[in-house]
């Protein structure tokens, strides 16, 4: 299951780095804080000052969606985000992201759905499966990795 955890990880790991955010810590074991059972945890900041509101979430929602898209690469196997109970938190966080840009709920579906769509085009490209590849490696290696450990690993595709 770690190695399942990790793809996860790397996945929501990567894609914050690739859109402009800063990995403080990832691990794939994580504390569990009296809350709900998970096998990993990403801490992310953004540059709020950076980004308008719509950008903040579009960079959120496909943050959230990247750990499931990771999973089903690694796999090859599609799913549906949405409907797989592991990712449940993970699809409530880009619902609930996603209800900025789309109250209705048919229209925020079909949002999530095809940026789910286009995390799967994007995060299958050799380019980003490669650092998203050596950041799993390394955790697999030493199960928690600092910010600066991350941006080292992925210096080469993100320079």
């Amino acid at each position: 299951m770690s190695e399942i955890s990790a793809y996860h990880e790397a996945g929501h790991a990567w894609m914050a780095i690739y859109l402009g955010g800063q990995v403080r810590s990832v691990t794939i074991e994580p504390d569990w804080d009296n809350g709900p059972r998970r096998d990993g945890d990403v801490q992310i900041a953004w540059p709020v000052q950076a980004f308008n509101q719509r950008e903040l979430c579009e960079r959120e929602i496909l943050v959230a969606l990247a750990g499931p898209v990771a999973e089903m690469i690694h796999r090859g196997e599609p799913f549906h985000p949405g409907l797989v109970e592991e990712w449940a938190n993970d699809w409530q966080q880009a619902w609930a992201a996603a209800e900025i840009l789309h109250i209705d709920q048919r229209k925020r579906l079909t949002y999530l759905e095809g940026a789910t769509r286009q995390l799967d085009q994007l995060l299958g490209q050799d380019v980003h499966w490669a650092a998203l590849a050596a950041i799993v490696d390394h955790l697999l290696a030493h199960r928690t990795l600092t910010g600066d450990q991350v941006m080292e690993i992925v210096a080469p595709w993100y320079s």
